[in-house]
């Protein structure tokens, strides 16, 4: 099978789109198809590239418009996605994010060419600013000539369904996945002075919720064996380093900055308790390669995180300080009571490990009396409740253990085939088919469709596909 990735999202930028392309690839690269990657230049890098694997990449000279995405025009691409894909003679092409107008661009093309399309859908969208509704609207005329759709989660599956209005038979549910190789517990790395490191790794933007985060730090100010861990960086960064200022933590909030994916696991395995504070997300790959490293998972209950770990390996809490202030009380108490190996007692405020709304201030405030009383951690004396509901904290290499039986690669990449031999028995859209679809879901873009149908004619015949020659395959050797 030959299959073509189209995305705005991928090396050398870092992401989680970017992720998800590569490692599929990589997996179905194993399996025997062939696999190549469209996406736009990145400043110099530019032109046919091969990584690792034998995977083929175009960097299509396009130029970027804004946020990594270029400009979408219809039309003024098809002729160079035309050639490509008739080149690498494409039986599927497979396009990624919502945001990505090469992938819309190229889907369409596919769909006049006569090949199988299938979209993954990345993201959560609402329905009130009209930045979504925008693009709710494209995405509902570019899947109107998708034959499948893929999402991340089992939320994200209803939220594509309601806003693009697609079948949900023409919907599947294939999740993320994470390398427990790479992601792999070390204990040793951590402080040994009693210190508890919280790691938040993610992009500092306002979607990732970190105006919630700059309310909890200042809550740890007189605990000063809680120290934080930040590794990311957007917008949201002077904010956070302002209130670092404030409440003069320089020594105890590490601004690490932007790093690449293959470092991430360095910062994530100095920590204890790893927060996440988003305020909407599809899947969330971070709080799962945090839990590969055997960390506690504190995260905001949004979109399709309740779904992503199970219960003893996250504590879920509502997208507010005090939930998730509560939240990182509650990890850290388990933390210190680990060490004496039993069952630590109940804890207010958690309800099969989430955090409601109303958390307990008279807990929080006589937490907060206690951290003050005792600068340094003071380990409570174990005391075992036969009625407890709190669950002890799993070793890190169990923690490893549970995420590979839930989620790898070579699953997902197995379950994608399945919707790739799904689509390859389906016939072909006709061209009056695909006027339909797109003037039923959205008439202001038939103009374009059908100047990009007649630019199709054209080249077929200027240049018919029988005199289009094509790309020499790379060896590869056996894996």
């Amino acid at each position: 099978m030959r299959i073509c990735m189209v995305s705005d999202f991928f090396y050398p930028s870092i992401g989680g789109v970017e992720e998800h392309v590569y490692n599929l690839s990589q997996m179905l690269l194993r399996q025997g198809h062939k696999v190549v990657v469209l996406t736009h230049a990145y400043g110099d890098c530019s032109g046919v590239r091969y990584i690792t694997g034998g995977m083929k990449v175009y960097y299509l000279p396009i130029k970027v418009c804004y946020n990594q995405c270029i400009l979408p025009t219809a039309v003024c691409n098809v002729p160079m996605l035309r050639a490509v894909l008739l080149r690498e003679r494409i039986d599927v092409v497979h396009g990624h994010s919502a945001f990505s107008a090469l992938a819309h661009e190229a889907l369409m093309v596919g769909s006049l060419l006569g090949l199988k399309t299938v979209f993954t859908d990345h993201s959560l969208f609402g329905f009130a600013d009209l930045s979504a509704a925008l693009t709710n609207n494209l995405l509902e005329v570019n899947l109107s000539m998708v034959n499948h759709a893929i999402c991340v989660s089992h939320i994200g599956k209803e939220n594509t369904v309601l806003r693009a209005r697609v079948a949900k038979h023409r919907v599947s549910v294939i999740p993320n996945a994470v390398d427990t190789a790479l992601f792999t517990p070390d204990p040793q790395q951590r402080p040994s002075n009693g210190t508890i490191n919280i790691v938040v790794a993610s992009r500092l933007v306002y979607r990732k919720g970190i105006d919630l985060l700059a309310g909890i730090i200042p809550r740890f100010k007189n605990i000063p064996y809680v120290h934080f861990i930040i590794v990311g960086d957007g917008p949201k960064r002077d904010l956070l380093e302002e209130i670092r200022e404030k409440t003069n933590m320089q020594d105890r909030v590490e601004m690490v900055g932007a790093v690449e994916h293959a470092q991430v696991r360095d910062h994530l395995v100095r920590g204890h308790i790893f927060v996440n504070t988003s305020l909407t997300e599809a899947y969330c790959m971070a709080i799962v390669e945090a839990a590969a490293c055997g960390l506690q998972v504190v995260s905001t209950s949004v979109g399709g995180i309740p779904e992503v770990l199970p219960k003893s390996l996250i504590l879920l809490a509502e997208p507010e300080i005090d939930a998730i202030y509560t939240g990182i009380l509650v990890a850290i108490e388990r933390h210190l009571r680990c060490s004496f190996k039993v069952n630590p007692p109940a804890t207010a405020g958690t309800v099969n490990g989430h955090v409601p709304t109303e958390a307990n201030g008279r807990g929080k405030r006589r937490r907060n009396k206690a951290n003050k009383a005792t600068p340094t951690p003071q380990l409570p004396q174990p005391v075992l409740d036969q009625k407890s509901h709190t669950k002890p904290v799993l070793c890190p290499y169990r923690c490893n253990e549970l995420v590979e039986t839930l989620y790898n690669w070579e699953d997902v990449a197995l379950r994608t085939v399945k919707v790739y031999d799904r689509v390859l028995q389906e016939r072909s859209f006709t061209t009056s088919e695909l006027v339909y679809a797109v003037w039923q879901h959205g008439s202001w873009f038939l103009v374009f469709f059908v100047v990009a149908h007649f630019m199709m004619r054209l080249l077929e015949a200027w240049r018919p596909r029988s005199r289009v020659e094509p790309a020499q395959d790379m060896p590869r050797s056996p894996s």
